[in-house]
């Protein structure tokens, strides 16, 4: 990594950008025809979210739009990545269209451009409808459709101006924390439902590309995978199979199939009898070459082989500085992980998508927020990223995560990730010390 006191400048075309998601700010949860999400669902569960929060007003982006979008202006931010709520579109998830969601997204979208601020969309970031989770949800093959006929819709509606587009963030997440594990929404635990619903995410991708290229003239298409760096605790063979396994449950099981048209032999192998059905041309489909692909990188994970633990696999905690999610900070990963993307795979131009830390933050008695761990967090990672462009990584942007503190999933209102502080009380903004840094660099392309 570079010492502190060296001038790290990035390409000229860099991209500096924030990045937020609709159910976890937007709040507006029963207002102008939006219908109900499986995060709504699942947050009246019974003990699935911390103090039983839910997004009803999150951080009332929703009406607060301008605010925030004026906040990134004086910060110097020039691309928003946000998501569209699925629910506002097309409320029971098929059928009606609901104009007064389309309405939010144009003025939305306008309010950026008049400003300046590229817009990056995400057509599905974790809020299905409920209705159609109650026909199955991504298990079930007819939500992919259901999908693409909501991607056309909204795309055709903000393609005149939208000319980045992400189809699905993180369908790891989707399927596995969704429907093996069972935190997050929908909350079922069932493997082979689970992978049936990571092959749908996929299929989903690659055949809403074509709609969207066709909806929005010059239009640049992409899709979010969560990457981190999966390291064995020792060199013996035990260890490094387990890596290896976990890597590839975790990471080729999605990069595989996007970049070479099929699923690693060796996870398949384990699946066994919980294998996804795949239809033919479905690996056409989802092999559709792409304009970008979007990393969100947080953390590293060390691996051990373990009998005693589910699958055989355990992990190691070793000794450092640990976010306030109890994710190591490790920018040498996010750098590895760069770096592998481009040994491995013939992947297209990247851009970190997420990144950040969430930490114990608190307004002082002037009103500020001394964040200096999180500025330590973005200073190293974003160093990791000069890195990594200095050996020829394609990497065009980042985005940082996230520019408000936000409902963050299962753990409610508890976690803070935001380079912006929001009191839940009042829902005042408040800029904090590594929002008014993370400015700065983007200002300066460099640090």
């Amino acid at each position: 990594m570079a010492s502190k006191s060296q001038k790290l400048t990035f390409p000229a075309d860099f991209l500096w950008g924030a990045a937020t998601a609709s159910f976890q700010i937007e709040g507006a949860a029963n207002e102008d025809g939006r219908g109900t999400s499986i995060w709504d669902t699942f947050c009246r569960t019974p003990g699935a979210v911390v103090n039983g929060d839910t997004g009803d007003v999150a951080c009332d982006h929703y009406h607060r739009y301008p605010e925030d979008i004026e906040l990134m202006r004086q910060i110097g931010i020039k691309a928003y990545r946000f998501s569209i709520a699925w629910p506002r579109i097309i409320p029971e998830g098929t059928g009606a269209i609901n104009s007064a969601g389309l309405d939010f997204y144009d003025r939305l979208v306008d309010n950026l451009l008049a400003k300046e601020i590229t817009p990056y969309a995400t057509l599905y970031h974790w809020d299905l409808p409920q209705p159609l989770q109650d026909a199955g949800g991504w298990p079930n093959r007819a939500t992919v459709d259901a999908f693409l006929k909501y991607t056309d819709i909204i795309t055709y509606r903000l393609g005149d101006r939208v000319k980045n587009w992400i189809t699905i963030n993180e369908p790891w997440v989707v399927a596995f924390l969704g429907y093996w594990l069972g935190v997050h929404a929908p909350g079922i635990k069932d493997m082979a439902a689970a992978t049936q619903a990571a092959h749908h995410t996929l299929l989903a991708h690659g055949q809403a590309v074509p709609i969207i290229r066709a909806n929005s003239s010059g239009a640049r298409v992409g899709i979010t995978l969560d990457i981190n760096w999966i390291e064995p605790a020792s060199d013996s063979d035990a260890d490094k199979a387990t890596a290896e396994g976990m890597d590839g449950f975790n990471h080729r099981w999605f990069l595989d199939p996007l970049y070479k048209g099929e699923y690693p032999a060796d996870v398949l192998n384990f699946l066994g009898e919980n294998a996804p059905k795949v239809q033919e041309g479905d690996f056409k489909a989802i092999t559709t070459p792409t304009d970008f692909m979007g990393v969100n990188y947080y953390r590293r994970t060390i691996t051990k082989h373990d009998p005693a633990q589910p699958g055989g696999t355990g992990f190691e905690h070793p000794e450092g500085e640990y976010t306030a999610m109890d994710w190591e900070v490790y920018p040498l990963g996010l750098y590895n992980v760069l770096t592998r993307l481009k040994r491995d795979y013939a992947i297209p131009p990247l851009y970190i998508t997420e990144n950040g830390a969430a930490y114990e933050d608190e307004l002082t008695p002037d009103g500020q927020v001394h964040d200096d761990k999180r500025q330590a967090y973005l200073e190293g990672h974003l160093a990791a990223c000069h890195r990594a462009i200095q050996e020829g990584v394609p990497l065009k942007g980042y985005f940082v995560w996230s520019l408000l503190d936000n409902f963050e999933w299962a753990f409610g209102y508890t976690r803070r990730f935001g380079i912006t502080h929001i009191d839940y009380t009042t829902l005042k903004r408040t800029l904090k010390q590594s929002g008014e840094w993370y400015g700065k660099v983007a200002q300066a392309n460099g640090f």
